[in-house]
């Protein structure tokens, strides 16, 4: 019967095991990066196609997540004529109304006609009214346009531009966009409105930031994980990991 000969123990030198603890701290980080990449793909971006144009003088409302409530209401306002005998002056005017405990980004006069990239947020400035307006323009008496707001542009215009809403879902707060097309055109008998939306989306992960004019996928850069190339150099490596780490994550 063969007996199990007693294992002689081996002494590690100093520098080596110097550099199996640094192999092992940075397993360790990388394991902590590949969990935290993991964390921002739960977020969602639900995005809805559109193409409609709004009415003259009627409500137009949307519903960002379709659950039967209509989180922003619209209205184009045209009108030719302050008195029957005015036939020459003209006012048109977009407007919009945010549902109850929602509001959009914009300051006290007007909303902002935010450009794709835009972020929407905690830190964006949002207007507590419940009606602004979101540009116009009007003459009197034959005079010459004056116009108002981002959308009007003076008189320009503007396209794929995003109004930014904080609305409610079950009490909690959620960020979302919707994208205009806005002209306010000349006509035979005055100035008009030609607005037109052409989608909106919003962020299913409450009090999360959405990006204008994103439609899909998480609302953050993916963080990056420690790379083999990492592991390699060991502990020297873990700055200059955090450092990226931190970037992916810093908008």
């Amino acid at each position: 019967m063969n007996q199990s000969r007693p294992r002689k123990s081996v002494h590690l030198s100093e520098p080596l095991l110097h550099h199996l603890n640094v192999y092992a701290l940075g397993a360790t980080a990388a394991g902590v990066g590949l969990l935290a990449s993991v964390q921002p793909a739960q977020a969602k971006i639900v995005y809805t196609h559109a193409h409609h144009k709004l009415p003259i003088d009627q409500d137009f409302y949307i519903d960002l997540n379709h659950d039967g409530t209509n989180d922003l209401r619209f209205r184009a306002n045209q009108k030719y004529g302050s008195h029957e005998s005015d036939t020459q002056s003209s006012y048109a005017s977009l407007v919009v109304y945010p549902g109850q405990g929602n509001r959009v980004v914009g300051n006290t006069f007007s909303v902002s006609a935010l450009n794709a990239g835009a972020r929407i947020g905690p830190k964006a400035r949002f207007n507590n009214r419940n009606r602004i307006g979101m540009g116009g323009v009007q003459t009197q008496s034959g005079g010459g346009p004056n116009y108002w707001g981002q959308w009007a542009n003076g008189g320009k215009g503007v396209e794929d531009r995003y109004v930014g809403v904080e609305f409610l879902i079950k009490g909690k707060v959620h960020f979302g966009w919707a994208r205009f097309n806005v002209q306010f055109p000349y006509g035979q008998a005055g100035y008009n409105v030609d607005a037109v939306v052409t989608g909106y989306a919003y962020e299913t992960i409450a009090n999360k930031a959405i990006v204008a004019g994103k439609t899909k996928g998480a609302d953050v850069a993916a963080v990056q994980p420690a790379s083999l190339g990492h592991l390699a150099r060991g502990a020297s490596a873990i700055p200059a990991w955090r450092v990226k780490q931190a970037a992916a994550t810093t908008h």
